[in-house]
């Protein structure tokens, strides 16, 4: 069969145009409705998108490296088209963070049929059609004289559509940031080139101490250790708690306990990678980055340098580095078969988990309990087949194939399993009231977007979130004994229940509760703080670091 036989140009307009037209439905989708009332700029638009594209590929036209990397252009915007059109999300930074990090079984729900036929077609053909053409290269100094006459004018255009359409396009782009993050695969390339270039500025942190001088009070008569379960939820949004508001009853089983359920809590992030570190760190999500956390101890650190117990059980993907410098354990590597398969497990190893460790618990003692919680897409997996509240449910993570109705049963099927793991943790908890002083607080990571607005699951940049993926639950617990050895009045945390938290709060009531006095508490932040008779661990009468 004679191979057919292009310029280096013409593969590059045939490939830029393949791309653009197969690989951006949303992108076209979105600025159809963006530019609306302005075609004509839009039109001028599109056709600089081309010019660009073509450009950029011209850039990479030489003899053995065009096909490798026109094949891999096409390749990448296959497999990011596919999520930001199935899911409304966008593929940046963080999201390749969040792809890299990720364990083989909760990226084994995502490659599913239809994304293997959808990569087939939009990428793997074309890739093997860019590999079969013959391809005419001229000499060295003769391409780069067409290749500079192709490109010169096809700039000068560009710059003269944005010169003539500036207005226009500032303003459209000033309001909808996401419309560039949808282009497939410039948002993908750019987001792994800050990546690449991330880990690289990483490599050499030097980790900085922090709140060094953290001691715990000691008053007289306290001789109970002291145990403070923190619950690290997943993909939970407070919008289907029914404790917040929710017209489904997602929560029978801690409405039998007595919670604090706090209806107005914002996330860090909308994503595990970010919320974790966030929440565990002594920045506030103003003044949060990754790098300043990697370079500064945690919340754990310091409870640690005060003399407390930190230990973090894990039933999702890792600590993200939280938990480096203390004792953790994985559960699903443990693969128990009464709650786990296929390389994870349903919640209920942490309450088995938790059951064997608090009889060990001798001191005052951070137990993290990090859930799988509400994961996706295959939110069917997070809960036994015959524990489903709500029905019919959607049994795939392929949710295209479920209805709407479907879909939010199966999520609120997770809610459902959340309170009953919560509300076993209270009763083991209230089992040791004999001899331990004990507490749960519970906060969700970030939400999770079910269809509202076109989006599903999570990781939307933070300009752009929705509630769904921002408003999180927080339930908090807490035994007599220990209300009483901390001088915490309940009923009146209860009335702060509609106050504005957010995950800025976790740090600091945390060592409030733990009682531990150190130069990096703000008692401002401690959500528990107005309510204790001692408004601050640093008030309390002749009150001494304990040995």
């Amino acid at each position: 069969m004679k191979r057919p036989t292009v310029t280096s140009i013409q593969l590059g307009m045939l490939t830029t145009f393949f791309v653009l037209a197969t690989a951006n439905g949303s992108f076209w989708r979105k600025g159809l409705a963006y530019f609306d009332g302005h075609l004509v700029a839009f039109a001028a638009f599109s056709v600089s998108i081309f010019l660009l594209g073509v450009c950029l590929l011209t850039m990479f036209s030489m003899k053995y490296v065009i096909k490798p990397i026109f094949i891999l252009f096409v390749l990448i915007a296959a497999v990011s088209s596919y999520f930001v059109d199935a899911f409304g999300i966008v593929v940046d930074r963080d999201m390749i963070r969040n792809a890299v990090e990720t364990t083989p079984a909760e990226a084994g729900a995502l490659i599913t049929p239809t994304f293997l036929l959808h990569v087939l077609l939009i990428g793997v053909l074309p890739g093997i059609a860019i590999a079969l053409v013959r391809v005419q290269h001229r000499p060295v100094l003769a391409k780069a004289a067409w290749n500079t006459a192709f490109m010169a004018p096809a700039l000068l255009t560009v710059l003269a559509v944005v010169f003539v359409n500036f207005s226009t396009f500032a303003a459209t782009f000033r309001n909808h940031g996401d419309l560039m993050a949808s282009l497939n695969p410039a948002s993908a390339i750019v987001g792994l080139g800050k990546f690449v270039d991330r880990q690289f500025a990483d490599r050499n942190l030097t980790l900085a101490k922090l709140g060094e001088d953290a001691h715990r009070i000691a008053l007289e008569g306290r001789h109970r250790p002291k145990l403070l379960v923190l619950v690290v939820g997943e993909t939970a949004r407070a919008r289907d708690f029914s404790l917040l508001g929710y017209d489904r009853d997602t929560n029978p089983e801690l409405a039998k306990h007595d919670v604090v359920a706090f209806t107005n809590v914002q996330s860090c992030g909308t994503m595990t990678e970010v919320s974790l570190a966030c929440m565990f760190s002594v920045y506030p999500r103003a003044d949060y980055s990754e790098r300043k956390a990697k370079a500064t101890e945690n919340l754990l650190d310091v409870v640690s340098h005060a003399g407390v117990r930190s230990v973090w059980f894990d039933n999702n993907t890792g600590s993200k580095g939280i938990a480096d410098r203390i004792a953790s354990e994985f559960l699903p590597a443990n693969n128990d078969p009464d709650f786990c398969s296929d390389g994870e497990c349903r919640d209920d190893v942490l309450v088995h988990r938790l059951k064997t460790a608090i009889e060990t618990v001798d001191k005052d003692t951070v137990m993290v309990l990090h859930q799988i919680g509400s994961h996706g897409p295959a939110y069917y997996r997070r809960y036994a087949a015959d524990a489903h509240r709500f029905v019919p449910d959607c049994r795939t993570p392929q949710l295209a194939d479920c209805t709407a109705a479907e879909l939010v049963n199966a999520y609120d099927n997770t809610i459902v399993q959340t309170d009953r793991i919560l509300a076993q943790i209270v009763d083991v908890l209230k089992e040791k009231s004999d001899r331990l002083d004990t507490a749960m607080l519970y906060v969700s990571d970030h939400g999770e977007s079910l269809g509202e607005n076109g989006l599903y699951l999570h990781a939307a940049p933070w300009f752009m979130a929705p509630p769904e993926q921002t408003h999180v639950p927080m339930i908090a617990w807490f035994s007599k004994p220990l209300a009483e050895d901390i001088a915490l009045d309940v009923d009146c945390l209860a009335k702060e229940r509609d106050a504005a938290f957010s995950h800025d709060n976790l740090f600091h009531t945390t060592l409030g509760l733990m009682e531990v006095a150190t130069g990096v508490y703000d008692a401002s932040l401690d959500i528990t703080a107005s309510c204790r008779r001692q408004f601050s661990v640093f008030e309390v009468p002749n009150a001494e670091p304990r040995s």
